[in-house]
């Protein structure tokens, strides 16, 4: 008969190497359940994060209502222009095939590449119209009630709209006329908006326009000034001033609209077609620019330019008009050169920065005044080059500052570039517009912008509600006449203007301080 103390010790042996047994076969449990990688069954722990992105996701979508303009201002308007007269701007149409042929319910978008440049409205659109399940990947969902709606997005393709009456060349663009038919759809639009509930509820600050040409809308931009502003850049605008004898003298119309506090900078559509950094080849042209030598204002920087490099080794400078020839010289030229030129034009920025980015080509920013799409997300200083103006006009300094890069640095430039490609693609896949639109694009880059401008937009609302009414002031003089009012912070207005045939002059108040003031034609303090 065993002792005691020999019971215990047997009894303590099969306890130990139960428990070990269990502890090894619950370890093995755990490490194919849980950490093996080959697992197909995901667990819960392997879940959560995929749980957690999606409903994240969700949360941060942004609901836009689109407002119930007539079709005839969207896609009535593609319609229009392919029953009109050809671009009298082109030497040849690119659009011919359309015009003969019965189009459908959503037409394309014209080819003509004076309006193609300008073709967000359409993709923003296009994503809009599409049925809820080509939308997964959407940032935007479309809501039915203005009332549950962050934003109003307002359906009026304003860059086609003005470019056609531009390119009909009756000349009258910039007169409120009748004959000018993109000045009636603007007021159309206008009168439209602000006769709707929405615009009432919150004076047109939740409203988004899209004005990718620079000139669109440019009759109204006093009544939409409160809304959110897609744009390409905050460049100005240009008038041939009448009293020129020669007619080239222009008067600058800056933006006194736009802020980066509500407004959106938007790319534009680029022409040229995507070299994937796999299909990239030795490049034996240093600098590369084609487009117009002329330019105006802010744009006169490209003719001098053009004066130092034109007869530089290694560079391109070529004059061209975007027509078919000219895109196929461009590509040739932007994938045969290590560096792609982007003076300043009429306005900072044009297609061609987002053409040399398709192509591979280092952008070489020449403009001290520029504004670029996607900041915050999208970093151009890891691709770009940025150039000061005072430098680049110094003889032989561009010249000799690109060659002083490296080929390692190149192709850093090159491959942070090849990643940035998807964000400025509008473009689908599908002739009608209506179908999934590329997740990282330029749709979803720029909506999820204007879902970060949001808690600026609402509290503008708040604060504009709780304002009382102002009293018109008088001022007297041996009798009663209207003064024109306005307060003011900095050079910007911010309350109504009183105005009066009456008088010229102008009190304004200035921090308390009561001042007169002229005012010139646009009504824009001076």
């Amino acid at each position: 008969m065993p002792t005691p103390l020999v019971v215990f010790q047997r009894s303590y042996g099969l306890c130990s190497l139960l428990s070990l047994f269990l502890f090894s076969l619950t370890f093995v449990s755990f490490f194919l359940i849980f950490i093996n990688p080959t697992n197909q069954n995901p667990t819960f722990i392997t879940t959560i994060p995929s749980f957690q992105s999606q409903s994240q996701s969700q949360s941060q979508s942004i609901k836009v209502y689109v407002s119930n303009l007539p079709r005839s201002l969207n896609y009535g308007l593609i319609e229009k222009y392919y029953l009109s007269d050809p671009d009298h701007r082109l030497p040849n149409d690119p659009d011919a095939d359309f015009r003969s042929t019965l189009l459908p319910k959503y037409p394309p978008y014209p080819q003509n590449p004076l309006l193609k440049q300008y073709s967000a409205e359409y993709w923003i659109m296009s994503d809009l119209e599409s049925p809820q399940s080509l939308r997964k990947d959407s940032f935007a969902t479309r809501v039915f009630d203005w009332r549950v709606a962050d934003v109003v997005f307002v359906p009026f393709f304003a860059a086609l709209s003005v470019e056609m009456e531009l390119g009909s060349g009756r000349g009258v663009f910039r007169k409120k006329t009748d004959d000018n038919l993109d000045y009636l759809r603007q007021k159309e639009v206008v009168d439209f908006v602000k006769g709707t509930e929405a615009w009432k509820r919150s004076g047109g600050r939740d409203h988004v326009f899209v004005l990718t040409d620079p000139v669109a809308m440019w009759h109204v931009k006093a009544e939409i000034a409160p809304a959110i502003l897609l744009v390409v850049d905050f460049g100005g605008w240009y008038r041939i001033d009448s009293k020129s004898q020669t007619g080239n003298s222009s008067d600058k119309i800056e933006h006194t609209q736009v802020s980066l506090l509500k407004d959106v900078i938007v790319p534009y559509t680029y022409m040229l077609p995507r070299l994937p950094l796999s299909e990239n080849q030795k490049r034996n042209t240093l600098l590369y620019f084609k487009g117009a030598r002329h330019r105006h204002r802010g744009g006169l920087i490209r003719e001098n330019l053009w004066d130092l490099l034109v007869n530089e080794p290694g560079v391109i400078m070529e004059e061209g008009f975007p027509n078919a020839t000219g895109q196929q010289q461009s590509i040739r030229g932007m994938r045969s050169s290590e560096f792609c030129l982007h003076p300043a034009g009429d306005t900072p920025t044009s297609c061609r920065l987002f053409d040399a980015i398709q192509s591979l080509c280092i952008p070489v920013i020449v403009s001290d005044n520029i504004e670029l799409p996607f900041e915050g997300t999208v970093d151009y200083s890891e691709f770009s080059v940025f150039v000061a103006t005072n430098d680049a006009l110094k003889p032989k300094w561009l010249v000799d500052h690109l060659k002083g890069f490296t080929k390692k640095q190149k192709e850093e430039l090159r491959q942070n570039m090849a990643t940035v490609q998807p964000f400025f693609q509008y473009d689908n896949g599908y002739p009608d517009g209506i179908g999934p639109i590329p997740t990282n694009g330029a749709v979803n880059q720029i909506w999820k912008k204007v879902y970060e401008k949001l808690p600026v937009i609402k509290e503008a609302i708040a604060r504009e509600k709780r304002k009382p009414t102002d009293t018109p002031r008088t001022a007297t003089s041996g009798g009663t006449i209207k003064i024109e009012v306005a307060k003011q912070k900095g050079n910007n207005p911010v309350n109504d203007v009183y105005t009066t045939p009456t008088v010229e002059s102008k009190m304004i108040i200035v921090d308390g301080v009561t001042r007169i003031k002229e005012m010139d034609p646009r009504g824009i303090l001076n």
